[in-house]
């Protein structure tokens, strides 16, 4: 089901509709190993390396893939750590897109496996 999830494309979001229910994050939450929900209005997974430049690397990668999914999360690097929290600004809750990122960046760190400890 994350392939699933991996293979979808993120939707512009404008606001204006509702946050999913916490039954639904629930379920979507199984998809994406490591990930948390965070007050049911976010999710947040650490991840960790050998070094800084590991980090740095992934947080790279992540970048281009918020940049071509138009969907941001909130990164912070912690020399070999790095968090990333996303969720659905427009309407202050979650949304599948969140769960499309999530599965994106999971993929995106099992090819970063050289950079781990």
């Amino acid at each position: 089901m994350a392939e699933e999830l991996a293979q979808k494309k993120c939707v512009p979001c404008e606001g204006g509709t509702t946050p999913m229910s916490s039954e639904e994050a629930n379920r979507y939450i199984s998809q994406v190993m490591g990930w948390q929900i965070i007050e049911d209005k976010k999710i947040k997974k650490e991840f960790k390396f050998k070094d800084f430049k590991g980090s740095l690397d992934f947080v790279n990668k992540v970048g281009a893939l918020a940049e071509q999914e138009q969907h941001h999360p909130n990164i912070t690097i912690i020399y070999n750590k790095v968090n990333i929290t996303l969720s659905t600004h427009a309407i202050g809750g979650l949304s599948q897109n969140d769960f499309i990122m999530a599965a994106k960046i999971n993929q995106i760190d099992k090819r970063n496996e050289d950079n781990k400890s």
